[in-house]
């Protein structure tokens, strides 16, 4: 049976630290994030089977955080841990998309518990990567990271301009946000992870550039749009 992956969000970094080695410890795949706004960058990068989330982390809450999971996958568990267990709070933690509630403090007995319920009820079998997309007359492989133009080598792309013409592709048509892009990708909008992203959008459009139907412009105070 494949490892379960789980995604740990808990910005106490002991209490982190004691249930990620206790899990992996169960042989569990853990990765640790101690804030919100990171963890929806893995979530968006990594298929995952479960995530433990706390709901008092920096930038973004435990509760915002799922709600956004939850527009990336519908049916992966999630296990809140928090000592605000008010009944206004659990009504929030469930109405969000959570799975379960355990309450601060725990016994690592009880959690490894609810994990592997939560596991044998919700689990979710990571994709297979595979597929490749038309753009234009462009053959887009994201797992392989590659784009090929008809009878010619194909080019290989990096990690970020292939998690960078994914999203496009994936909103192709349409405006997507340029802080959205920033947030997903980089964690943060800061004015340096501003400049890589124009860096890579001209790359992707050098990489574009032999098929004339295909474009990506750019929206003024709005962000980018890739018309194909």
């Amino acid at each position: 049976m494949e490892t379960a992956h789980i995604l740990l969000v808990e910005d106490e970094p002991f209490l982190a630290q004691v249930i990620k080695e206790s899990l992996e410890q169960r042989n569990y795949q853990v990765t640790h994030s101690g804030d919100g706004r990171r963890a929806h960058q893995l979530f968006s990068q990594y298929p995952f089977s479960l995530c433990i989330v706390d709901v008092m982390l920096p930038y973004v809450d435990g509760f915002s955080l799922v709600r956004q999971i939850r527009t990336i996958n519908e049916r992966v568990p999630v296990l809140f841990l928090t000592a605000r267990t008010a009944t206004p709070d659990v009504i929030e933690g469930y109405a969000s998309g959570g799975n379960d509630y355990l309450k601060k403090p725990f016994s690592l007995e009880e959690l490894f518990l609810r994990v592997h319920e939560l596991l044998k009820r919700t689990s979710v079998p990571a994709p297979e990567p595979s597929g490749s997309w038309l753009i234009g007359q462009y053959e887009f492989v994201p797992h392989k990271q590659t784009l090929q133009f008809p009878d010619q080598p194909s080019v290989r792309l990096s990690y970020r301009e292939t998690q960078l013409l994914q999203l496009l592709y994936d909103h192709r048509n349409t405006s997507l946000d340029r802080r959205q892009v920033l947030l997903g990708l980089w964690g943060d909008d800061s004015y340096f992870h501003g400049r890589s992203l124009d860096v890579f959008i001209t790359k992707l459009r050098k990489h574009l550039k032999q098929d004339e139907s295909v474009e990506i412009l750019n929206l003024r105070g709005i962000g980018y749009k890739l018309i194909c």
